[in-house]
């Protein structure tokens, strides 16, 4: 359909007979034809533009479903109302393409063929994407998916390929049909010059006359070149053949008459095309108004003038609107493909920009979903540009859900790795189950469950099932562990009565009496008790450890009362000062203090040195434990000292 100057001013008027050709042409949209006329799967207005509808079409081209530009006779075809498709099957689809195929004119289709792909790859895609979700779901996403071959795509594909065959059949003999119907014209006015020089009546004649005038009608079209000149021709003919037969007035006045209904009547309805709601079915309504005004008749002289006048105003104002309308739309699909590809570029670097986790692939997805969105409320680019900013925007697309596919590949195969792993401690747990050994089986489990949640995640086909075998071994255990101790804790709690009682005994006990020996029963009866209750262990062992040091003390504490007494008994033997003994006594208590006070000392020293090391809190207890004993025995000493000095005074006063 699109010419080199489709862009120009294009004649529409060659019309009606020679008394009504004015050498008036009438402008037509100056956009291009390509962007007039849009394809079955375009819509006009932004509001109505569909992604789903551009997905079909570029799932249709890619399948191969694709045409070159319109001819003039598919251009002027009848346009398909897509509401009639959208409810129909893929077979009910199938069936009216190969029924069109059967009974339609080929230059009569392209519409139809396009609207029927189109509702057929919807369809088809809504199908594979399900069927890609159902999968996704049993084998996990990023799973490698192949959809089964579907037999109607297959049979459309046939009958498009039937269809294009026979339309580049018809193309290719165009130009030699429009000859011929050229030469079929040229005949017919020949024949109507012939006319003029019949003997037959003047109703045979006439009749012949409606019968070429029928057949020139019936006649397709000629080289746009020869057009004008052979409709001038023609028109100059039926003229002369009306003067050259002279009518009588009424059958002429009859024929005027009802060229002059005819011609209001187109007048009329061109008028009523300036308020039709859609301006391009205005505009091609139009075009075949003045067809019907070129094979309409003349009309009166005193009409002529002024029926054209109103008819062509009506078609400029129509002309003129359906420009203004195109040039809008224009400047919108402009903006519409800058707005595009702002998307594009926002799409590319989404799918160019590196994802190592689940997040950010789940981040960028709602980004990219975010912007499919606003693609949908954004109408067609122009014609020229609108596939190509589609496929940009779509490889884009699909290069991001590819990147993300590769990535969730490797997480499943993670995944299946992961499943291996939780396999193997399941089975270790379910070896523990059992166990009656409850601190090492505790332990174990304990740590297998510590690795479990090191282990990451499996595929949501097998994770419930695997966390189930998993928690139900660790339950069974420690089940079986709480069952055990529920009977072991009242054995504990009389242990722990035992053990106050025994404590109740140790405070009261004469431990002066029993000396080391009772304290040695005591605690081998303590040591024969059973464990108590865990929160009261620390409790009942710090009283127990009160009392022992407690009779320690108390032996301790007697034990020096007898040492002192018996070395009192010592310096009363002795005869004072110049008593030998008594000074070699003291003598050697005092170097037995000093030697006393350097070790401990020393002791007090060592332990700065075992703080800094690990593991000494047994040697620095067992330290100042000496250290403690020693200051005892340094303090007895000492007192010895004194006594020493004490008895020495009174002998040298003569008190004794």
């Amino acid at each position: 359909m699109t010419t080199k100057n489709s862009n120009l001013a294009t004649p529409v008027e060659s019309v009606g007979n020679a008394d009504d050709v004015q050498n008036v042409t009438v402008e037509v949209n100056s956009v291009p034809e390509q962007e007039a006329e849009p394809t079955s799967n375009e819509q006009l207005t932004v509001s109505e533009a569909d992604f789903a509808e551009e997905d079909a079409a570029l799932d249709a081209e890619q399948a191969g479903l694709s045409l070159d530009e319109e001819t003039a006779e598919e251009q002027a075809a009848e346009e398909v109302d897509k509401n009639d498709l959208s409810g129909k099957s893929k077979q009910e689809l199938v069936d009216m393409f190969s029924e069109l195929l059967e009974n339609e004119p080929v230059q009569t289709l392209r519409k139809s063929v396009e609207a029927i792909k189109i509702a057929f790859y919807k369809l088809h895609r809504a199908e594979v994407d399900a069927a890609r979700k159902e999968f996704e779901a049993l084998e996990g996403e990023g799973a490698e998916f192949t959809p089964q071959v579907d037999a109607l795509e297959v049979r459309l594909k046939d009958l498009f390929k039937v269809y294009r065959q026979r339309r580049d059949e018809y193309i290719a003999n165009l130009d030699s049909i429009k000859e011929e119907n050229l030469k079929i014209k040229l005949s017919i006015i020949e024949e109507l010059k012939e006319l003029i020089n019949s003997d037959e009546t003047l109703n045979n004649t006439f009749a012949k006359f409606r019968d070429l005038q029928q057949r020139w009608k019936d006649t397709g079209v000629v080289p746009q070149a020869k057009v004008k000149d052979l409709w001038e021709t023609y028109n100059l003919h039926v003229e002369n053949f009306y003067n050259f037969i002279k009518i009588n007035k009424e059958l002429r006045d009859l024929d005027l008459k009802k060229n002059y209904e005819q011609k209001l009547a187109l007048c009329e309805q061109a008028e009523a095309l300036m308020v039709e709601p859609s301006i391009v079915d205005a505009f091609h309504k139009l075009q075949k108004l003045h067809d019907e005004w070129r094979e309409t008749g003349p009309v009166a002289n005193e009409y002529k003038e002024s029926l054209w006048e109103r008819f062509k105003s009506a078609s400029s104002r129509i002309n003129k609107q359906h420009q203004e309308y195109f040039e809008s739309l224009k400047q919108e699909q402009l903006k519409n493909l800058e707005l595009k590809r702002e998307l594009c570029v926002k799409t590319e670097a989404l799918a160019e920009q590196p994802h190592t986790s689940r997040k950010e692939w789940n981040k960028s997805s709602e980004k990219l979903l975010e912007i499919q969105k606003i693609w949908r409320t954004i109408g067609f680019a122009p014609k020229k540009d609108n596939t190509r900013i589609y496929e940009r925007f779509r490889q884009a697309c699909d290069r991001f859900f590819e990147a993300k596919r590769e990535f969730y590949a490797g997480v499943k195969t993670e995944m299946e790795h992961n499943l291996q792993l939780k396999q193997e401690i399941c089975e270790a747990a379910e070896a523990l189950q059992n166990s009656e050994d409850w601190k090492h089986a505790t332990e174990e489990i304990i740590a297998l469950q510590a690795k479990w949640k090191g282990v990451g995640t499996v595929s949501r086909r097998y994770a419930d099932q695997i966390w189930k075998r998993f928690r139900s071994a660790c339950d069974t255990f420690f089940e079986r562990k709480a069952q055990h101790f529920a009977s072991v804790e009242n054995e504990y709690e009389a242990n722990l009565q035992k053990k106050l009682a025994l404590i109740e005994e140790m405070s009261a006990a004469d431990i002066k009496t029993g000396g080391y020996d009772l304290i040695k029963e005591f605690q081998r009866r303590w040591t024969e008790i059973g464990f108590v209750p865990i929160k009261h262990k620390d409790s009942v062992q710090k009283r127990y450890k009160e009392a022992v040091d407690a009779m320690f003390a108390v032996l301790r504490g007697s034990e020096r009362d007898r040492s002192m007494n018996r070395f009192k008994e010592r310096l009363q033997s002795m005869k004072g000062a110049g008593d030998k003994r008594m000074r070699n006594e003291r003598e050697r208590l005092y170097n037995k203090v000093r030697q006393m006070e350097q070790d401990i000392a020393l002791l007090e020293n060592n332990i700065g040195f075992f703080s800094k090391s690990k593991n000494a809190e047994a040697m620095i207890a067992d330290i100042k434990e000496k250290i403690a004993k020693s200051k005892r025995e340094l303090q007895d000493t000492i007192e010895k000292i004194h006594l020493i000095d004490n008895r020495a005074e009174e002998v040298a006063e003569g008190k004794e």
